[in-house]
């Protein structure tokens, strides 16, 4: 189990790497604001207990890790990754993703005006000049543009009154079977903790939308991936329809990190499985019955999580919405009873329910080093850092 200190914000902060993902690149790291990195905490304290000790790995250690692997550093206003960005709108902020090879077609629609890849963030930034947030988030969400509004103040409670936590008592999954139909982050996240807490996972993809991560960091989707077992079968061929449903049904725990309506068309409702008795975790990045859709990035930062200074508001970290939900997801997964239970996760608000508290505190050089000051002792600000195994290093 965690110690108390280590639950501290403000050093959990510190030991995730998360600083060093935050704030302008010619700048210091900075201390994000609310206790994401304690709640990591909080849900690898969990799982620690509901599988025996047999996953014991640092939650806030986890935010960072994708990171580790990639090299990627703060990058204030844009994503660290570089695909999205932090914009001014008539009433605030807005934050927007083009990581899609589509992406600029879609900006091009929002804005009603021709874009090239070489012109589109500029023209973007005029339009939003002149409509709000709401403005952006209505034509986003009918588009299908990953991004909103940043909120603040009672917007950002009032996002956080959908987010779950686990309560009860935990149970283990060893021996239980799991269908993993996610991709990038969040659900093979989940996936990987229940595979480590001994279930059996099996990752579905359809030959014509496999996992975008497998073109991603290969060290970092190994090591979410080793020892599952992958299933690709194509739902227009009748047998391998059929052998998708009698995987589902055989099921003891699926993750689905899509909008409804994808495994719907497929002739899977989640309801119908829970009925009868499977556990089926939903991850979305509003709540299964929005139609907005988003990345970690602009999820975290609509829901309110963003550092600022006198230039305006900045990423928090590297996609960070994603390890927060999935840990949120292996928690619940995690939870007895399990069976016949829909969590409908919502990504926006997992992280909204982590916002609030004191001020962050300032960080300061103290000789190489950079070190910030809990109340309780000074704390160096560790990199990110990733576990060894799966192809992954130190």
């Amino acid at each position: 189990m965690s110690s108390p200190a280590s639950h501290d914000p403000v050093r959990a902060w510190a030991e995730s790497g998360i600083p060093h993902l935050t704030g302008r690149p010619d700048g210091p790291p900075l201390i994000p604001p609310g206790h994401a990195a304690a709640r990591a905490r909080e849900l690898t304290d969990w799982i620690r207990t509901a599988s025996a000790g047999a996953v014991d790995v640092d939650g806030a250690a986890l935010l960072g890790e994708r990171a580790a692997l990639t090299g990627h550093r703060r990058q204030g206003d844009l994503t660290p990754g570089g695909s999205g960005r932090l914009l001014p709108a008539s009433d605030g902020w807005v934050a927007v993703s083009c990581a899609r090879p589509d992406d600029p077609l879609l900006l091009g629609a929002l804005i009603e005006s021709e874009v090239t890849e070489d012109d589109h963030w500029p023209k973007v930034a005029a339009w939003l000049a002149g409509h709000s947030r709401a403005d952006f988030d209505e034509r986003a969400a009918l588009l299908g543009i990953a991004g909103g509004g940043v909120a603040h103040g009672a917007a950002i409670a009032d996002a956080a009154r959908d987010a779950l936590r686990p309560n009860g008592v935990p149970r283990p999954v060893d021996g239980l079977l799991v269908v993993d139909f996610s991709a990038l982050w969040a659900g093979p996240l989940c996936a990987h903790l229940l595979g480590l807490a001994g279930a059996r996972v099996v990752k579905v993809e359809t030959p014509q939308r496999p996992d975008g991560a497998r073109r991603g960091n290969q060290d970092f989707y190994r090591l979410l991936h080793d020892g599952h077992e992958s299933a690709v079968l194509d739902p227009s061929i009748a047998a391998e329809r059929e052998a998708l449903h009698r995987l589902v049904a055989a099921a003891d725990i699926v993750i689905e990190a899509s909008r409804p309506r994808a495994l719907r068309g497929f002739g899977l409702r989640a309801e119908d499985f829970v009925a009868n008795g499977i556990t089926w975790l939903s991850i979305t990045a509003a709540g299964r019955d929005s139609h907005r859709i988003g990345f970690g990035d602009d999820i975290a930062a609509s829901a309110g999580l963003v550092a600022a200074d006198d230039a305006g508001p900045m990423f928090v970290g590297d996609a960070i919405a994603d390890p927060l939900a999935g840990l949120t997801a292996a928690a619940l997964a995690m939870c007895e009873p399990g069976n016949g239970t829909l969590w409908d996760i919502s990504m926006r608000a997992t992280v909204a329910s982590t916002l609030g508290g004191q001020p962050s505190p300032p960080t300061h050089r103290d000789g190489d080093q950079w070190v910030v000051d809990t109340g309780s002792g000074t704390v160096p600000l560790d990199p990110p850092r990733a576990r060894a195994g799966g192809g992954g290093t130190r």
